[in-house]
């Protein structure tokens, strides 16, 4: 049998697309466990991964990244890592502190060029994979 989780980190690079839209939607399908996210870069707030939760009605517009050192909460039962430098980052913290580590390789969809449009498709498409997984994993 599994131990409930009490609480949950979500970690990116820059803590603007992934780990708030995970976080986003941890807090719908678990909204008993604590939900946080960082990055393990300091980031900037990113309108496009605002306008695609805002589809979801899910409003992110108004939070700031923060990075891993600027949390206040120290200890989580479960950090989910979403890049490859935060889970390496996250595993370095794991030899000092008690929590379990797992990684969900999501792609960034902040490299995407071309028009609008295709963009916007690019962070859909982030949002609707991490939405999955987040519902597979909480969701009970």
């Amino acid at each position: 049998m599994t131990t409930p989780l009490g609480s949950v980190l979500f970690v990116c690079r820059h803590n603007a697309i992934r780990s708030p839209m995970a976080a986003a939607f941890a807090r719908i399908y678990a909204p008993a466990v604590y939900i946080r996210s960082a990055g393990v870069e300091h980031g900037r707030p990113d309108p496009f991964a605002a306008a695609v939760m805002a589809e979801r009605e899910l409003d992110i517009s108004k939070r700031m990244p923060r990075t891993l050192d600027e949390l206040a909460d120290t200890s989580f039962d479960l950090v989910v890592t979403l890049a490859p430098e935060a889970h390496h980052h996250v595993l370095d913290l794991a030899r000092t502190q008690s929590f379990d580590v797992e990684y969900w390789p999501t792609l960034d969809p902040s490299g995407t060029d071309g028009s609008r449009e295709q963009i916007m498709d690019s962070y859909r498409s982030c949002r609707d994979a991490l939405d999955a997984m987040v519902r597979e994993r909480f969701a009970r």
